[in-house]
């Protein structure tokens, strides 16, 4: 792999940028096309979704938290067969989303660069750091197309958290939608996290303009527990939570873990809380399942309240806002109006394959990627490694 020089893929005006992103959750992997210069959105372009087989899922569920060292080559066995096997269902998710350019003479060329996240393994940035594994170099070489990738290793080495890493893009669709007073993007997947918004300032990097952090544990431990128990990869509409009743005293001292009392920004590990289940073990599987998704929508409420002013809306993206008893929840518990992220026009389920693709960019660019409000870094990082077909890795 090999640093490049921004100028092999930059150039001024907007760019077709192809984005792909694999959750937490484990569930496929996503791409979507966004239209940016890397500070204002266009336009969005086509998006495609590959889920993960069973066995793909199983693979990957045993490499989580495999790892001795932040680099592929010192975490073992299970973790270099995830690197490896990784390149073919990214390959055909992004090939989908804009054509394979193997068979359609003039499909992909409009495509400038590729933003490629990944998988995450593990992420201990105050300890062993984050792994997020995938080739983006033979990504680049399989399509032809440069490929910025390993977005949050050098906000790690630079003291920040890594993650999340989709604020700056959530402040340009702010922009976007045009909208002139604060807001939050709640995104649930296997982690959830929080990203404020305030519209009022001109860039994402301004102090104030953004403040993003993981709110805990979201759909990764009900899908844990769904699958042991039902054999189900998720709690589908809630319909398992929708007839249970909540164990407030589980609730209670899951409330009373060390990390909601840890002032924003921080960050999550998919694995960090997954004790959680052992503070249902006893319980019914709707039981469980219902005291599972009211922890998830009391820590959402919790980080709420760092927020430092009231907000207009929630938008609620990830596979959580297809809940509707976590949904439910939330409107409960909130002091403001909270929607899926369908209800301005944007797509809950592509928008952080689209963030990927708005963030490589502006590495591209050389514009900051990161900065104190979202991850805690020190000052400002445009992260990611940016490799060129025809180069050697």
């Amino acid at each position: 792999m090999s640093r490049t020089q921004n100028r092999a893929i930059a150039k001024s005006g907007v760019v077709r940028a192809l984005g792909t992103m694999s959750g937490t959750s484990l569930d496929g992997v996503d791409a979507a096309v966004v239209e940016t210069d890397g500070v204002v959105i266009a336009g969005f372009g086509p998006s495609r979704y590959r889920a993960y087989e069973p066995v793909d899922r199983a693979l990957l569920a045993s490499a989580l938290g495999q790892w001795d060292g932040p680099q592929v080559a010192a975490a073992g066995e299970t973790v270099t067969r995830v690197h490896q096997y990784l390149l073919a269902p990214f390959l055909e998710a992004l090939r989908a989303a804009d054509g394979d350019p193997e068979t359609q003479e003039d499909a992909g060329k409009a495509v400038e660069v590729i933003g490629f996240h990944g998988q995450t393994l593990a992420h201990a940035p105050r300890q062993q750091g984050t792994l997020q594994v995938g080739d983006g170099a033979a990504l680049a070489q399989a399509l032809g197309t440069p490929v910025v990738w390993d977005f949050r290793s050098d906000d790690v080495r630079l003291g920040g958290e890594g993650a999340p890493l989709a604020p700056f893009f959530h402040f340009a669709c702010a922009k976007y939608l045009k909208r002139d007073k604060p807001l939050c993007f709640l995104n649930l997947g296997g982690v959830g996290n929080i990203t404020y918004v305030d519209p009022r300032f001109d860039a994402p990097e301004e102090p104030g303009a953004l403040l993003a952090f993981d709110t805990g544990p979201a759909n990764a431990p009900i899908n844990d527990l769904v699958q042991a128990r039902c054999g189900q990869a998720m709690d589908e509409g809630g319909r398992i939570a929708l007839g249970g009743e909540v164990e407030t005293g589980a609730l209670e001292l899951f409330l009373a873990e060390p990390y909601f009392a840890r002032m924003p920004p921080k960050s999550l590990d998919r694995n960090d809380f997954a004790e959680m289940i052992n503070l249902v073990s006893e319980l019914s599987d709707r039981d469980a399942t219902a005291t599972l998704t009211a922890m998830c929508a009391a820590a959402v409420a919790q980080g709420m309240d760092h927020c430092p002013e009231p907000l207009e809306v929630v938008l609620v993206t990830g596979g959580g806002r297809h809940n509707p008893v976590l949904m439910e929840m939330l409107r409960v518990s909130l002091d403001c109006p909270v929607a899926p992220i369908e209800s301005v026009g944007l797509d809950g389920d592509m928008l952080e394959a689209q963030a990927f693709a708005h963030l490589a960019v502006r590495v591209a660019r050389g514009l900051p990627t990161s900065c104190p409000g979202t991850t805690g870094v020190s000052a400002c990082v445009g992260g990611g490694v940016v490799s060129v077909p025809g180069q050697e890795g």
